[in-house]
This record gives structure tokens, sequence and C-alpha cells, in this order.
């Protein structure tokens, strides 16, 4: 019987009444961003994932879209956020990217994990995603290994809809500024080394025989994954000798380390270095002048060269409340002498595997259907989205922002007519 339960079952999910019950959208008109060429094509995508790429135009039960004139990306993606996790930043309530008591005191939070923390119901998500983001990584602040950031989609009323992953990276912050820079690179030599003796003789630790952890047995299980390779070491970094120092470190250990750059003012000196080690770095554009003492040899066209290098570049707004401005940074790459199509995957596919998301940021069958449809050039600042979906659902265009504007624009104006006075008399 339960044999038979199963095979019924399987018949059933396969049944094609039941694809057909799932939401179809077919975009059909406009010019696409495929992973091989940006030109005229179709997109249909059932439930939450692309079916199909240059299909006929009539899929039947599918909601057709004609996006003749406008441009179709996937959907964007910014790779340095607190978003979710801070509302305003001077009400410490509602701050929640940088752990409290005992936890804030130490350098290494490797334990530190901000998914739970997590508030879908900000206003900056919606205000983020009219912007045509679509997911984020969001990650914690301070220390020197600030903790585990999390990857979400910018739609849904709960953690469980909106996290995609609970941890993409482990961040790690090295500079000057607090104290020497040695300290930071050796506190986290050290933490490599005692986490691979954690793996290798942790039944000793158990046993009593092992004595002598610098860092507390909690943080070294959690940087289990990042010294398997299973999970990206982020590293917030700027300076050149900074960023060779580090290379030198992580090469000497036995295991795997994954690497992800973040910040990078000056990797573009060790350009040759990150692309043949294949070390993705995350960059702001919008960089192009001296900022501080880590970032003296900033320039407006880094990521032009790093990508003429071979290093797989991506970028980010580095502002939580201003991220939908992602696109618009990313065309001052592309002034800055970037290729468009580099500076379009700089925001779509680079990040989505750089973090390991692989099942988004490019339009391709199998994959999630977090796409947008855009007035015009996404790179321009006088285009915006006109559609939005994120896994193949429909998001709202509207937010905190548009709100307002609706509810005060009919507001008279000024001056406003003086109030007439009582009447004199009984």
């Amino acid at each position: 019987m339960r044999s038979v339960a199963i095979l019924s079952l399987i018949l059933l999910v396969g049944a094609p009444g039941v694809e057909a019950s799932e939401p179809c959208v077919v975009i059909h008109g406009g010019t696409v961003h495929f992973t091989d060429s940006t030109r005229a094509g179709t997109v249909t995508f059932r439930g939450s994932r692309i079916t199909a790429l240059d299909e006929p135009e009539v899929a039947e039960g599918c909601e057709r879209i004609d996006a003749t004139g406008k441009i179709v990306t996937a959907g964007l993606v910014e790779s340095s956020s607190a978003l979710g996790l801070t509302e305003v930043d001077l009400e410490k309530a509602t701050v929640d990217h940088t752990p409290g008591g005992a936890l804030a005191a130490r350098p290494v939070r490797a334990s530190f994990a901000v998914a739970d923390a997590y508030n879908p119901r900000s206003s900056l998500v919606a205000i983020a995603r009219m912007g045509g983001i679509t997911s984020a990584v969001s990650h914690p602040n301070g220390g020197l290994v600030s903790g585990q950031s999390a990857f979400v989609d910018l739609l849904g009323a709960t953690q469980a809809d909106a996290v995609q992953r609970r941890a993409v990276g482990m961040h790690v912050r090295l500079g000057g500024g607090g104290g020497s820079r040695v300290d930071g690179l050796s506190g986290l030599k050290n933490l490599l080394s005692e986490s691979r003796v954690y793996r290798d003789k942790g039944e000793d630790w158990r046993r009593m025989r092992y004595r002598g952890f610098v860092n507390p047995t909690t943080e070294l299980a959690a940087m289990q994954p990042v010294i398997a390779g299973r999970l990206p070491l982020v590293v917030h970094v700027d300076r050149a000798s900074d960023i060779e120092a580090l290379l030198r470190l992580v090469s000497e250990g036995p295991s795997p380390i994954r690497l992800v750059l973040v910040g990078g003012a000056e990797a573009w000196m060790h350009a040759s270095a990150l692309a043949a080690q294949k070390i993705p770095v995350l960059i702001d554009p919008l960089l192009e002048s001296p900022e501080s003492f880590d970032r003296l040899a900033s320039r407006a066209d880094n990521a032009k060269a790093l990508h003429d290098a071979g290093v797989a570049v991506m970028f980010s707004a580095f502002w939580t409340h201003n991220m939908r401005t992602l696109a618009q940074v990313a065309g001052n790459a592309v002034r800055a002498g970037l290729d468009k199509r580099a500076a379009i995957d700089a925001i779509t596919r680079v990040p989505a595997e750089a973090f390991g998301m692989n099942d988004r940021g490019t339009i391709e069958v199998g994959k999630r259907a977090n796409l947008v449809i855009w007035s015009g050039d996404p790179l321009e600042v006088t285009s915006a989205p006109e559609r939005i979906f994120i896994g193949g659902a429909s998001a709202p265009m509207v937010s905190r922002q548009t709100r307002l504007f609706e509810r005060y624009r009919a507001v008279p104006g000024t001056p406003v007519p003086a109030l007439s006075l009582p009447k004199s008399g009984p």
C-alpha cells in the first residue's frame, strides 16, 4: 500500500494540472540581459523559477507583459548592508548589527549570526526594492571578526520567507585606526590556526588533554565552515599592504580559505594576484580620492583595472539607507571606463556567485525568477524599475516614501487662508 501511495504522489506532482496552477508570466518584446548577450528576447517563468527563454510569446494561462522599449535584467544584489538590522542609526533599540554584553567586548565574534535579528518589515526594505534590488547580504559590524552575514530576498513578511540562507560569509575587518594593524593580522592568523587545531584535536580537548586556546571554543566551532572552504572569509580591507599580508597569511594554511574582499580601495595594485587566486572584490566606484590613510591610492577606474586583469568585481552603495542608488553607483564605474555589461554583472551575477547563491543573478532556465523590468537603461539615473518579481511574485511598487508623497502631494500651498475671526456680540 505504501508503494502505491508514493507512486500516486509522484504522478500528482508531475501532473500538468499541478504546474498549471502555479502563476505563470511571459515577458516579451523587451531587451533582455541574458548570460551571453544583451538582445531582444522573451522570458517565461512559472512559480518561482524561469522555465523558458525565447519561446513563442503566447503561453496558455500565462500573464503576458509587453516590455517593448524596456530593459529586462536579473534582480540586483546589494552585497554589503545592514538591511533589516538597523532602522534609525542613533536609536539603539533599532540597531541589531552589533552584539551587546560580554560578546561586544571580544574582538572575535564568529558565532554572532544576524539572521535571527533580520526584520523583513523594515521600512528600508521596500525603499531599496524600488531601486531594483531583489536580494541583499546583511552583515554584522565591529570587532576583528564581526560574525556571519545572511542572504535575504526583499519580499516576504516573515524571516522564513525573506531569509534565503542564514550564513553566506564570515566577516573580518583589517586596517589601521585601532592600534597596530599587526594586531588584527596576528589575531586572524591565530584564530585560523586554533580553528584547525580544534578541528583536528577536538576530541582531545573534550577529554581535557589539550588546553591553551586563546579564543573561546564557541568561536572556534563557528569557524569550522570557513577553514573547510564552505563559507567565505569576507575581509573588509583597503590598503594594498594589508591585502598583500592577508594573501600571504591565507596561503600559509593547509586548508582552503575562500576569500572575498570588501572595500579594496587599493586592490588594483594586486590585481594580478587576486585574479590568479580567483578572489572577488567588492568596491565602491564612487571612491575617487583619498578618504583615509588606508585609501591614499584610491582611483576612479579601480573597477576597470581589476576587471581588465581578470578579477571578478562587484559593487555596493555602502549605505543601507540609500541602497536604492546601487544601479547609479554601477553607472559611475562605466563612466570611469568599465564595460557596461561588466557593470551589470557586478550587481547581479558576480555577487550571487561570490556568496554561493548560484540559483539567481542571471536569466537562465531553472534560475530563481528575480527579475526587473526597467523603463530604460538601468545604469541611467533617468530610468526606474516598472515591474519587479522576486521568486516569481510581483513586488508592490509602494514604500514609505511613496506613501508620504501621496499623503502630502495635495496639501494646500502656502500661505493658507487666514482663519475667520469670531463674531462679536452675543
